[in-house]
Protein backbone atom coordinates (compact mmCIF):
# COMPACT_ATOMS: atom_id res chain seq x y z
CA UNK A 1 0.00 0.00 0.00
CA UNK A 2 1.05 3.48 -0.61
CA UNK A 3 1.17 6.60 1.97
CA UNK A 4 -2.40 6.99 1.32
CA UNK A 5 -3.09 3.68 2.21
CA UNK A 6 -1.23 3.94 5.34
CA UNK A 7 -3.40 6.37 6.68
CA UNK A 8 -6.70 4.53 6.00
CA UNK A 9 -8.72 2.55 8.31
CA UNK A 10 -7.42 -0.49 9.70
CA UNK A 11 -8.20 -3.72 9.65
CA UNK A 12 -12.20 -4.79 11.38
CA UNK A 13 -11.43 -5.78 14.75
CA UNK A 14 -7.86 -4.07 15.89
CA UNK A 15 -7.78 -2.09 18.73
CA UNK A 16 -5.14 0.23 17.29
CA UNK A 17 -7.60 2.22 15.57
CA UNK A 18 -6.54 5.83 15.32
CA UNK A 19 -9.27 8.03 15.65
CA UNK A 20 -7.38 11.05 14.53
CA UNK A 21 -7.74 13.88 11.93
CA UNK A 22 -5.84 12.14 9.41
CA UNK A 23 -7.79 8.98 9.08
CA UNK A 24 -9.24 8.48 5.42
CA UNK A 25 -12.68 7.10 4.79
CA UNK A 26 -13.52 5.51 1.23
CA UNK A 27 -16.92 5.38 0.41
CA UNK A 28 -18.62 3.99 -2.96
CA UNK A 29 -22.58 5.89 -3.33
CA UNK A 30 -24.03 4.18 -5.89
CA UNK A 31 -21.14 3.56 -8.50
CA UNK A 32 -19.01 7.44 -7.68
CA UNK A 33 -15.74 6.85 -5.21
CA UNK A 34 -15.47 9.35 -3.01
CA UNK A 35 -12.02 9.97 -0.27
CA UNK A 36 -12.98 11.68 3.06
CA UNK A 37 -10.87 12.46 6.22
CA UNK A 38 -11.53 12.13 9.64
CA UNK A 39 -10.64 15.87 10.49
CA UNK A 40 -13.56 16.96 8.31
CA UNK A 41 -16.42 14.47 9.12
CA UNK A 42 -15.82 14.90 13.13
CA UNK A 43 -17.10 18.55 12.61
CA UNK A 44 -20.28 16.62 13.11
CA UNK A 45 -20.33 13.10 14.67
CA UNK A 46 -23.55 12.30 15.04
CA UNK A 47 -23.81 11.43 10.81
CA UNK A 48 -23.45 8.48 9.44
CA UNK A 49 -20.07 9.23 7.77
CA UNK A 50 -18.74 10.29 10.94
CA UNK A 51 -19.79 6.92 12.64
CA UNK A 52 -17.62 5.16 10.15
CA UNK A 53 -14.34 6.55 11.60
CA UNK A 54 -14.63 3.60 14.77
CA UNK A 55 -16.73 1.26 13.20
CA UNK A 56 -14.12 -1.12 12.33
CA UNK A 57 -13.05 -1.68 16.21
CA UNK A 58 -16.48 -2.92 16.36
CA UNK A 59 -15.96 -5.65 13.76
CA UNK A 60 -18.21 -6.76 10.73
CA UNK A 61 -21.71 -6.06 12.52
CA UNK A 62 -20.89 -2.29 13.40
CA UNK A 63 -19.41 -2.01 9.71
CA UNK A 64 -22.71 -3.85 7.99
CA UNK A 65 -25.30 -1.66 10.43
CA UNK A 66 -23.77 1.49 8.72
CA UNK A 67 -22.88 0.36 5.24
CA UNK A 68 -24.71 -1.88 2.64
CA UNK A 69 -21.01 -3.51 2.27
CA UNK A 70 -17.44 -3.76 2.56
CA UNK A 71 -14.40 -4.27 0.76
CA UNK A 72 -11.79 -5.32 3.33
CA UNK A 73 -9.26 -5.26 0.51
CA UNK A 74 -9.93 -1.94 -1.08
CA UNK A 75 -11.26 -0.97 1.94
CA UNK A 76 -13.98 0.69 0.94
CA UNK A 77 -17.61 1.17 2.32
CA UNK A 78 -20.42 0.86 0.00
CA UNK A 79 -23.87 2.23 -0.01
CA UNK A 80 -26.35 1.72 -2.29
CA UNK A 81 -27.65 5.23 -2.50
CA UNK A 82 -28.70 8.53 -4.71
CA UNK A 83 -25.27 9.64 -5.38
CA UNK A 84 -26.60 13.14 -6.72
CA UNK A 85 -27.96 13.40 -3.15
CA UNK A 86 -24.77 12.68 -1.90
CA UNK A 87 -23.54 15.39 -3.21
CA UNK A 88 -25.52 17.88 -1.98
CA UNK A 89 -25.59 16.13 1.65
CA UNK A 90 -21.69 16.06 2.11
CA UNK A 91 -22.01 20.17 1.62
CA UNK A 92 -22.67 20.39 5.33
CA UNK A 93 -18.81 19.08 5.57
CA UNK A 94 -17.41 22.10 3.32
CA UNK A 95 -19.99 25.32 3.68
CA UNK A 96 -22.02 24.28 6.85
CA UNK A 97 -25.45 24.06 4.83
CA UNK A 98 -27.62 21.60 2.36
CA UNK A 99 -28.83 23.13 -0.74
CA UNK A 100 -30.82 20.66 -3.02
CA UNK A 101 -29.73 19.98 -6.36
CA UNK A 102 -32.55 20.82 -8.71
CA UNK A 103 -34.36 18.05 -10.03
CA UNK A 104 -33.99 15.73 -6.83
CA UNK A 105 -37.38 15.04 -5.25
CA UNK A 106 -37.90 16.69 -2.11
CA UNK A 107 -39.47 14.09 -0.47
CA UNK A 108 -36.54 11.76 -1.58
CA UNK A 109 -33.63 14.42 -0.53
CA UNK A 110 -35.27 14.38 2.96
CA UNK A 111 -35.00 10.30 3.05
CA UNK A 112 -31.48 10.76 1.95
CA UNK A 113 -30.38 13.21 4.62
CA UNK A 114 -32.27 10.53 6.83
CA UNK A 115 -30.00 7.76 6.52
CA UNK A 116 -26.90 10.18 6.32
CA UNK A 117 -28.18 11.60 9.82
CA UNK A 118 -27.89 15.27 8.86
CA UNK A 119 -30.44 17.25 11.00
CA UNK A 120 -32.54 19.13 8.50
CA UNK A 121 -32.18 22.70 10.02
CA UNK A 122 -28.33 22.55 7.63
CA UNK A 123 -31.20 22.58 4.42
CA UNK A 124 -31.09 26.17 3.37
CA UNK A 125 -34.43 28.38 3.82
CA UNK A 126 -35.16 27.84 -0.19
CA UNK A 127 -34.79 24.45 -0.51
CA UNK A 128 -37.08 23.89 2.95
CA UNK A 129 -40.04 25.95 1.14
CA UNK A 130 -39.64 23.36 -1.86
CA UNK A 131 -39.87 20.19 0.92
CA UNK A 132 -42.95 22.28 2.50
CA UNK A 133 -44.50 22.02 -0.92
CA UNK A 134 -44.04 19.05 -1.85
CA UNK A 135 -45.56 17.42 1.87
CA UNK A 136 -48.71 19.75 0.95
CA UNK A 137 -48.75 17.77 -2.64
CA UNK A 138 -48.43 14.62 -0.66
CA UNK A 139 -51.11 15.56 2.11
CA UNK A 140 -53.20 16.03 -0.43
CA UNK A 141 -53.01 12.68 -2.53
CA UNK A 142 -53.39 11.31 0.16
CA UNK A 143 -56.19 12.81 1.02
CA UNK A 144 -57.96 12.01 -2.11
CA UNK A 145 -56.85 8.52 -2.10
CA UNK A 146 -58.61 8.12 1.23
CA UNK A 147 -61.45 9.60 -0.54
CA UNK A 148 -61.61 7.38 -3.19
CA UNK A 149 -60.87 4.55 -0.59
CA UNK A 150 -63.63 5.84 1.44
CA UNK A 151 -66.40 5.73 -1.70
CA UNK A 152 -64.87 1.75 -2.52
CA UNK A 153 -64.70 0.22 0.68
CA UNK A 154 -67.65 -1.29 2.07
CA UNK A 155 -67.86 -1.47 5.92
CA UNK A 156 -69.93 -4.47 6.65
CA UNK A 157 -70.31 -3.39 10.46
CA UNK A 158 -72.50 -0.18 9.29
CA UNK A 159 -76.28 -0.72 9.32
CA UNK A 160 -78.96 -0.33 7.08
CA UNK A 161 -78.88 3.55 7.30
CA UNK A 162 -75.71 4.11 7.28
CA UNK A 163 -75.35 2.59 3.68
CA UNK A 164 -77.69 4.50 2.34
CA UNK A 165 -76.74 7.55 3.38
CA UNK A 166 -73.42 6.84 2.11
CA UNK A 167 -74.63 6.01 -1.28
CA UNK A 168 -77.09 8.96 -1.30
CA UNK A 169 -74.17 11.42 -0.49
CA UNK A 170 -71.87 9.60 -2.54
CA UNK A 171 -74.30 9.91 -5.26
CA UNK A 172 -74.91 13.39 -5.17
CA UNK A 173 -71.52 14.84 -3.89
CA UNK A 174 -69.38 12.51 -6.40
CA UNK A 175 -70.78 12.71 -10.39
CA UNK A 176 -67.83 10.72 -11.03
CA UNK A 177 -68.69 7.68 -8.96
CA UNK A 178 -71.31 6.53 -11.25
CA UNK A 179 -73.18 6.98 -14.51
CA UNK A 180 -76.72 8.38 -12.95
CA UNK A 181 -74.83 10.49 -10.54
CA UNK A 182 -73.21 12.04 -13.68
CA UNK A 183 -76.81 12.32 -14.63
CA UNK A 184 -78.03 14.16 -11.65
CA UNK A 185 -75.33 16.75 -12.21
CA UNK A 186 -75.67 17.88 -15.45
CA UNK A 187 -79.54 17.99 -14.36
CA UNK A 188 -78.81 20.38 -11.93
CA UNK A 189 -76.36 22.32 -13.69
CA UNK A 190 -78.89 22.41 -16.18
CA UNK A 191 -81.61 23.95 -13.64
CA UNK A 192 -79.26 26.65 -12.36
CA UNK A 193 -78.77 27.77 -15.88
CA UNK A 194 -82.97 27.32 -16.72
CA UNK A 195 -83.54 29.76 -13.28
CA UNK A 196 -81.09 32.37 -14.01
CA UNK A 197 -83.01 32.77 -17.83
CA UNK A 198 -85.94 32.45 -16.02
CA UNK A 199 -85.70 35.23 -13.68
CA UNK A 200 -83.67 37.77 -16.02
CA UNK A 201 -86.78 37.22 -18.89
CA UNK A 202 -89.10 37.93 -15.88
CA UNK A 203 -88.07 41.58 -15.93
CA UNK A 204 -88.84 41.88 -19.41
CA UNK A 205 -92.52 44.27 -19.67
CA UNK A 206 -93.47 42.63 -22.58
CA UNK A 207 -93.48 39.16 -21.27
CA UNK A 208 -94.84 40.55 -17.34
CA UNK A 209 -99.00 40.25 -17.29
CA UNK A 210 -101.04 42.71 -14.98
CA UNK A 211 -102.48 41.59 -11.76
CA UNK A 212 -105.75 42.47 -9.98
CA UNK A 213 -104.32 46.10 -8.67
CA UNK A 214 -102.65 46.70 -12.04
CA UNK A 215 -99.08 46.13 -10.91
CA UNK A 216 -96.74 44.58 -13.91
CA UNK A 217 -95.37 40.88 -12.48
CA UNK A 218 -94.12 38.24 -13.97
CA UNK A 219 -95.71 35.31 -16.35
CA UNK A 220 -97.20 32.43 -14.62
CA UNK A 221 -95.62 30.09 -17.05
CA UNK A 222 -92.29 31.55 -15.37
CA UNK A 223 -93.84 31.84 -12.09
CA UNK A 224 -94.75 28.00 -12.65
CA UNK A 225 -90.62 26.92 -13.90
CA UNK A 226 -89.27 29.11 -11.25
CA UNK A 227 -91.28 26.88 -8.52
CA UNK A 228 -90.26 23.97 -10.05
CA UNK A 229 -86.46 24.64 -10.04
CA UNK A 230 -86.82 26.18 -6.50
CA UNK A 231 -88.21 22.16 -5.16
CA UNK A 232 -85.65 20.49 -6.97
CA UNK A 233 -82.81 23.06 -5.25
CA UNK A 234 -84.44 22.41 -2.26
CA UNK A 235 -85.15 18.56 -2.20
CA UNK A 236 -81.26 18.25 -3.23
CA UNK A 237 -79.82 20.67 -0.57
CA UNK A 238 -81.99 18.04 2.38
CA UNK A 239 -80.92 15.19 0.86
CA UNK A 240 -77.19 16.08 1.16
CA UNK A 241 -77.61 18.16 4.19
CA UNK A 242 -79.46 14.65 5.87
CA UNK A 243 -76.50 12.63 4.24
CA UNK A 244 -73.43 14.78 5.17
CA UNK A 245 -71.10 12.88 7.75
CA UNK A 246 -70.23 15.93 9.19
CA UNK A 247 -73.69 17.98 9.30
CA UNK A 248 -72.31 21.20 10.99
CA UNK A 249 -69.18 21.00 8.49
CA UNK A 250 -71.67 20.97 5.63
CA UNK A 251 -73.66 23.79 7.04
CA UNK A 252 -70.64 26.03 7.22
CA UNK A 253 -69.42 25.35 3.90
CA UNK A 254 -69.00 28.18 1.92
CA UNK A 255 -70.78 26.80 -1.03
CA UNK A 256 -73.72 25.38 0.87
CA UNK A 257 -73.77 29.06 2.52
CA UNK A 258 -74.97 30.15 -1.20
CA UNK A 259 -76.80 27.16 -1.88
CA UNK A 260 -79.36 28.70 1.43
CA UNK A 261 -79.17 31.80 0.27
CA UNK A 262 -80.30 30.97 -3.66
CA UNK A 263 -83.42 28.88 -2.19
CA UNK A 264 -84.52 30.99 0.84
CA UNK A 265 -85.47 34.18 -0.53
CA UNK A 266 -87.96 32.07 -2.50
CA UNK A 267 -89.63 31.01 0.52
CA UNK A 268 -89.28 34.32 2.51
CA UNK A 269 -91.00 36.18 -0.02
CA UNK A 270 -93.62 33.31 -0.55
CA UNK A 271 -94.82 34.26 3.25
CA UNK A 272 -94.35 38.09 3.06
CA UNK A 273 -97.06 37.68 0.19
CA UNK A 274 -99.65 35.33 1.86
CA UNK A 275 -98.84 36.65 5.31
CA UNK A 276 -96.87 39.73 5.28
CA UNK A 277 -99.92 41.75 4.14
CA UNK A 278 -102.03 41.15 7.68
CA UNK A 279 -98.75 43.00 9.98
CA UNK A 280 -97.45 45.64 7.37
CA UNK A 281 -98.92 47.53 4.41
CA UNK A 282 -99.00 46.06 1.27
CA UNK A 283 -96.43 48.79 -0.03
CA UNK A 284 -93.52 47.88 2.58
CA UNK A 285 -94.38 43.96 1.52
CA UNK A 286 -94.10 44.82 -2.41
CA UNK A 287 -90.29 46.21 -1.75
CA UNK A 288 -89.57 43.74 0.94
CA UNK A 289 -90.49 40.93 -1.99
CA UNK A 290 -88.62 42.81 -4.48
CA UNK A 291 -85.48 42.99 -2.61
CA UNK A 292 -85.48 39.66 -1.63
CA UNK A 293 -86.09 38.51 -5.51
CA UNK A 294 -82.95 41.34 -6.09
CA UNK A 295 -81.06 38.53 -4.35
CA UNK A 296 -81.85 35.16 -6.42
CA UNK A 297 -78.56 36.07 -8.35
CA UNK A 298 -76.29 34.66 -5.99
CA UNK A 299 -77.90 31.28 -7.47
CA UNK A 300 -75.79 32.09 -10.39
CA UNK A 301 -72.54 31.24 -7.73
CA UNK A 302 -73.79 27.66 -7.50
CA UNK A 303 -72.31 26.94 -11.08
CA UNK A 304 -68.96 26.72 -9.21
CA UNK A 305 -70.08 23.58 -7.59
CA UNK A 306 -70.08 21.88 -11.08
CA UNK A 307 -67.17 24.39 -12.06
CA UNK A 308 -63.63 22.86 -11.82
CA UNK A 309 -62.40 26.10 -13.66
CA UNK A 310 -64.29 28.20 -11.97
CA UNK A 311 -62.86 26.91 -8.85
CA UNK A 312 -59.60 27.44 -9.85
CA UNK A 313 -60.14 31.18 -10.72
CA UNK A 314 -61.55 31.38 -6.63
CA UNK A 315 -58.59 29.72 -5.62
CA UNK A 316 -56.40 32.02 -8.21
CA UNK A 317 -57.56 35.22 -6.64
CA UNK A 318 -57.51 34.22 -3.07
CA UNK A 319 -53.67 33.42 -3.79
CA UNK A 320 -53.48 36.59 -5.09
CA UNK A 321 -54.74 38.75 -2.51
CA UNK A 322 -51.58 40.40 -2.27
CA UNK A 323 -51.30 41.74 -6.17
CA UNK A 324 -55.15 43.08 -6.13
CA UNK A 325 -54.14 45.09 -2.54
CA UNK A 326 -51.03 46.85 -4.67
CA UNK A 327 -53.62 47.22 -7.71
CA UNK A 328 -56.23 49.19 -5.48
CA UNK A 329 -53.43 50.67 -3.80
CA UNK A 330 -52.16 52.36 -6.71
CA UNK A 331 -55.04 53.21 -8.39
CA UNK A 332 -56.23 54.75 -4.89
CA UNK A 333 -53.32 56.91 -5.08
CA UNK A 334 -53.54 58.00 -8.76
CA UNK A 335 -56.86 58.75 -7.92
CA UNK A 336 -56.50 60.81 -5.07
CA UNK A 337 -53.20 62.72 -6.89
CA UNK A 338 -55.01 63.23 -10.50
CA UNK A 339 -58.69 64.37 -9.24
CA UNK A 340 -56.76 67.25 -7.26
CA UNK A 341 -54.89 68.06 -9.82
CA UNK A 342 -57.94 68.30 -12.43
CA UNK A 343 -60.16 69.89 -9.91
CA UNK A 344 -57.31 72.87 -9.37
CA UNK A 345 -56.61 73.18 -13.57
CA UNK A 346 -59.91 73.36 -14.11
CA UNK A 347 -61.44 76.43 -11.61
CA UNK A 348 -59.87 78.80 -14.57
CA UNK A 349 -62.54 77.79 -16.60
CA UNK A 350 -65.80 79.77 -16.39
CA UNK A 351 -68.23 75.86 -17.36
CA UNK A 352 -65.73 73.58 -15.05
CA UNK A 353 -67.46 70.58 -14.51
CA UNK A 354 -65.04 69.89 -11.87
CA UNK A 355 -67.41 71.31 -8.53
CA UNK A 356 -65.32 69.70 -5.82
CA UNK A 357 -62.40 67.26 -5.43
CA UNK A 358 -64.64 64.45 -3.98
CA UNK A 359 -66.94 64.93 -7.36
CA UNK A 360 -63.71 64.09 -9.45
CA UNK A 361 -63.03 61.44 -7.99
CA UNK A 362 -65.37 59.84 -10.40
CA UNK A 363 -63.83 61.35 -13.12
CA UNK A 364 -60.77 59.85 -12.00
CA UNK A 365 -61.96 56.18 -11.85
CA UNK A 366 -63.41 56.11 -14.91
CA UNK A 367 -60.42 57.41 -16.36
CA UNK A 368 -57.52 55.16 -14.73
CA UNK A 369 -59.53 52.56 -15.46
CA UNK A 370 -60.24 53.43 -19.29
CA UNK A 371 -63.96 53.37 -19.31
CA UNK A 372 -64.43 57.07 -19.92
CA UNK A 373 -68.06 57.77 -20.04
CA UNK A 374 -67.79 61.39 -20.98
CA UNK A 375 -70.38 62.83 -18.36
CA UNK A 376 -66.93 64.84 -16.93
CA UNK A 377 -63.92 65.99 -18.88
CA UNK A 378 -61.51 68.58 -19.16
CA UNK A 379 -61.79 71.83 -21.23
CA UNK A 380 -58.60 73.36 -20.15
CA UNK A 381 -55.10 72.20 -21.52
CA UNK A 382 -53.29 71.71 -18.74
CA UNK A 383 -56.67 69.38 -17.59
CA UNK A 384 -56.44 67.51 -20.95
CA UNK A 385 -52.74 66.90 -20.25
CA UNK A 386 -53.49 66.09 -16.52
CA UNK A 387 -56.21 62.99 -17.71
CA UNK A 388 -53.59 62.02 -20.83
CA UNK A 389 -51.36 61.36 -18.02
CA UNK A 390 -54.10 59.67 -15.83
CA UNK A 391 -54.81 56.91 -17.85
CA UNK A 392 -51.67 56.11 -19.10
CA UNK A 393 -50.76 55.85 -15.14
CA UNK A 394 -53.89 53.68 -14.73
CA UNK A 395 -53.07 51.24 -18.00
CA UNK A 396 -49.68 50.83 -15.93
CA UNK A 397 -51.21 50.12 -12.57
CA UNK A 398 -53.69 47.71 -14.02
CA UNK A 399 -51.10 45.86 -15.93
CA UNK A 400 -48.67 44.94 -13.32
CA UNK A 401 -50.30 42.21 -11.10
CA UNK A 402 -52.02 40.66 -13.84
CA UNK A 403 -48.86 38.43 -14.93
CA UNK A 404 -48.88 37.20 -11.69
CA UNK A 405 -52.47 36.65 -10.92
CA UNK A 406 -52.36 34.82 -14.46
CA UNK A 407 -49.10 32.64 -13.05
CA UNK A 408 -51.40 31.43 -10.18
CA UNK A 409 -54.03 30.67 -12.23
CA UNK A 410 -52.14 28.53 -14.21
CA UNK A 411 -49.90 27.09 -11.57
CA UNK A 412 -52.68 25.60 -9.54
CA UNK A 413 -54.82 24.25 -12.36
CA UNK A 414 -51.73 22.58 -13.67
CA UNK A 415 -51.39 21.44 -9.93
CA UNK A 416 -54.69 19.87 -9.45
CA UNK A 417 -54.16 18.25 -12.72
CA UNK A 418 -50.89 16.38 -11.42
CA UNK A 419 -52.64 15.43 -8.19
CA UNK A 420 -55.48 13.89 -9.53
CA UNK A 421 -53.05 11.55 -12.29
CA UNK A 422 -51.15 10.91 -9.12
CA UNK A 423 -53.59 9.30 -6.91
CA UNK A 424 -55.14 7.25 -9.49
CA UNK A 425 -51.47 6.22 -10.23
CA UNK A 426 -51.05 5.48 -6.56
CA UNK A 427 -54.21 3.34 -6.55
CA UNK A 428 -53.33 1.70 -9.35
CA UNK A 429 -49.91 1.09 -7.46
CA UNK A 430 -51.72 -0.10 -4.54
CA UNK A 431 -54.04 -2.84 -6.81
CA UNK A 432 -50.71 -4.37 -7.68
CA UNK A 433 -49.54 -4.51 -4.47
CA UNK A 434 -52.44 -5.97 -3.57
CA UNK A 435 -52.76 -9.56 -2.24
CA UNK A 436 -56.27 -10.31 -3.36
CA UNK A 437 -57.64 -10.43 -0.17
CA UNK A 438 -60.70 -8.94 1.23
CA UNK A 439 -58.77 -5.28 0.63
CA UNK A 440 -58.34 -6.02 -2.54
CA UNK A 441 -62.21 -5.50 -3.78
CA UNK A 442 -61.25 -2.48 -2.69
CA UNK A 443 -58.37 -1.51 -4.69
CA UNK A 444 -55.54 -1.43 -1.84
CA UNK A 445 -54.86 -1.99 2.23
CA UNK A 446 -55.53 0.75 4.24
CA UNK A 447 -52.00 -0.13 5.47
CA UNK A 448 -50.48 0.58 2.32
CA UNK A 449 -52.26 4.46 2.51
CA UNK A 450 -51.01 4.84 6.24
CA UNK A 451 -47.25 4.83 4.26
CA UNK A 452 -48.51 7.84 2.40
CA UNK A 453 -49.68 9.96 5.39
CA UNK A 454 -47.10 12.75 6.18
CA UNK A 455 -46.44 13.95 9.64
CA UNK A 456 -48.27 17.06 10.59
CA UNK A 457 -46.26 20.35 9.45
CA UNK A 458 -44.97 21.42 13.32
CA UNK A 459 -42.96 17.71 13.42
CA UNK A 460 -39.81 16.64 11.48
CA UNK A 461 -38.57 14.23 12.97
CA UNK A 462 -37.60 10.62 11.76
CA UNK A 463 -41.06 9.78 12.77
CA UNK A 464 -42.57 11.49 9.21
CA UNK A 465 -39.80 9.90 7.52
CA UNK A 466 -40.59 5.80 8.66
CA UNK A 467 -44.25 6.58 7.22
CA UNK A 468 -42.59 6.49 4.20
CA UNK A 469 -40.51 3.09 2.62
CA UNK A 470 -37.08 4.59 2.25
CA UNK A 471 -35.76 5.24 -1.43
CA UNK A 472 -32.97 3.67 -2.64
CA UNK A 473 -30.87 5.04 -6.10
CA UNK A 474 -31.31 3.60 -9.49
CA UNK A 475 -27.82 2.51 -9.82
CA UNK A 476 -27.01 -0.90 -7.96
CA UNK A 477 -23.07 -1.83 -7.21
CA UNK A 478 -22.82 -5.84 -8.02
CA UNK A 479 -21.23 -6.06 -4.48
CA UNK A 480 -24.56 -5.86 -2.46
CA UNK A 481 -26.88 -7.52 -2.55
CA UNK A 482 -30.08 -8.58 -5.05
CA UNK A 483 -33.05 -7.68 -3.26
CA UNK A 484 -35.40 -6.10 -4.77
CA UNK A 485 -36.54 -3.46 -3.20
CA UNK A 486 -40.17 -1.98 -4.21
CA UNK A 487 -40.94 2.30 -4.15
CA UNK A 488 -43.79 3.51 -5.03
CA UNK A 489 -44.43 6.47 -7.72
CA UNK A 490 -44.44 9.18 -5.00
CA UNK A 491 -40.95 7.61 -3.54
CA UNK A 492 -39.18 8.01 -6.56
CA UNK A 493 -36.92 10.75 -7.45
CA UNK A 494 -36.97 9.82 -11.12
Amino acid sequence: MDAAAERSLPEPGSQGSRAGDDIEIVVNVGGVRQVLYGDLLSQYPETRLAELIGCLAGGYDTIFSLCDDYDPGKREFYFDRDPDAFKCVIEVYYFGEVHMKKGICPICFKNEMDFWKVDLKFLDDCCKSHLSEKREELEEIARRVQLILDDLGVDSAEGRWGRCQKCVWKFLEKPESSCPARVVAVLSFLLILVSSVVMCVGTIPELQVLDADGNRVEHPTLENVETACIGWFTLEYLLRLFSSPNKLHFALSFMNIVDVLAILPFYVSLTLTHLGARMMELTNVQQAVQALRIMRIARIFKLARHSSGLQTLTYALKRSFKELGLLLMYLAVGIFVFSALGYTMEQSHPETLFKSIPQSFWWAIITMTTVGYGDIYPKTTLGKLNAAISFLCGVIAIALPIHPIINNFVRYYNKQRVLETAAKHELELMELNSSGAAEGKAGCSRSDLDSLLPEPAGEEGPSWSSRLKISHSDTFIPLLTEEKHHRTRLQSCK
